[in-house]
Order: C-alpha cells, then sequence, then structure tokens
C-alpha cells in the first residue's frame, strides 16, 4: 500500500517517524503495513498506534484531538518566521512529528513551514554539504575550535543531534540542535 504525501515530511520512512508494524491502527482499526513511531500530543496513549493514512486525512487529531509535533513549536516559540494558521494545523495535526531529544521544534522560512529531512550528526551533515553544515553552525552561533568541537560530537544517533530542514519556497536549509 502507497503511503500518504506529506508535504512537510517528505519521507518519513527514512526519517523512522514512520515503521513497518502489523499492529492495527487504533483510530481505523486497520492493518496497513506502516505505523507512526514518533511523538503523539492527546489524553490517550498512543505511541506506535496511528497509522500514516489517519494522520494524513486528520481522522487521528479529529477522532483523539491528537498533535504530531506541538502549535508552538512550528517557528520554534517566535524565534523563527510566523506561518499561517492552516500551515500550523497541516504540521501539527495532519503531518508526522519527529523525536527529539527535547521538546521538538519546526523550522519556518519564507512565511511557510520547512520539510523535515531528518536528523543529522557530523558526517550526515558533511555529506549533505556546506550549506547543511553552515545551517546548524548559525543556528548555534558557535566559532572557530568552539564550532570544531561541538561539529566533532554530533551524532545522528547520539547527544548532540542536529535536525535539517529545507524551505520549499526558495530551498535553503534551516534547522537547529540540541541534546540530552
Amino acid at each position: 500500500m502507497k503511503l500518504p504525501i506529506f508535504k512537510y515530511h517528505p519521507d518519513p520512512i527514512a526519517t523512522e517517524s514512520i515503521i513497518e508494524s502489523d499492529e492495527a491502527c487504533l483510530c481505523c482499526g486497520q492493518v496497513k503495513g506502516y505505523i507512526y513511531s514518533g511523538p503523539v500530543y492527546a489524553e490517550e496513549e498512543l505511541a506506535e498506534a496511528i497509522c500514516p493514512w489517519c494522520i494524513a486525512d486528520g481522522s487521528a487529531h479529529k477522532k483523539f484531538d491528537a498533535a504530531f509535533t506541538d502549535e508552538a513549536g512550528i517557528g520554534a516559540y517566535g524565534k523563527w518566521g510566523s506561518v499561517p494558521d492552516l500551515v500550523v494545523e497541516e504540521v501539527a495535526y495532519r503531518t508526522p512529528g519527529f523525536s527529539g531529544w527535547q521538546q521538538e521544534r519546526w523550522w519556518t522560512h519564507c512565511g511557510d513551514a520547512a520539510a523535515f529531512v531528518g536528523r543529522a550528526g557530523r558526517k550526515e551533515l558533511f555529506a549533505m554539504g556546506e550549506e547543511a553544515v553552515l545551517a546548524i553552525q548559525n543556528s548555534i552561533g558557535l566559532v572557530g575550535e568552539d564550532w570544531n568541537r561541538f561539529l566533532q560530537a554530533l551524532d545522528k544517533d547520539g547527544s548532540p543531534t542536529a535536525y535539517l530542514f529545507k524551505c520549499l519556497k526558495c530551498g535553503e536549509l534551516g534547522g537547529y540542535q540540541d541534546c540530552n
């Protein structure tokens, strides 16, 4: 079965926000071969219990009042540019989120939410090129030897970790980093 297309999270399999599973979705009751593995903000415990289709069509939000990204985190609580309410609703209620060490933030640029590329360590940033490295360096503000030490410590699956996004309008890379 072909996964739904998520404008703001184009490859949720690669980012491990959606995983293969034989579990039935708590929203639609069907086994579709995939389940969402990221954070869910709802009164009910919905960890690894919602299929991607119920996220995409908004039925999981409607049934459980579930959000998959904290609405205020879209734009980093006002640190990055604001976006229209319709964009916040699509990212928060109809887009798979991602797991971070601390409260996740969704990068915004050009008046829109950006597409989540994924977690990155030093190796992944270098593979994506200088623009990716500079995006994370600019987010933390370190230079010289302080930046070099931090860059050497970045680990996709460890701490600290970078979270990389790509602007859907101009293609600029951006993001942030955090640690446990």
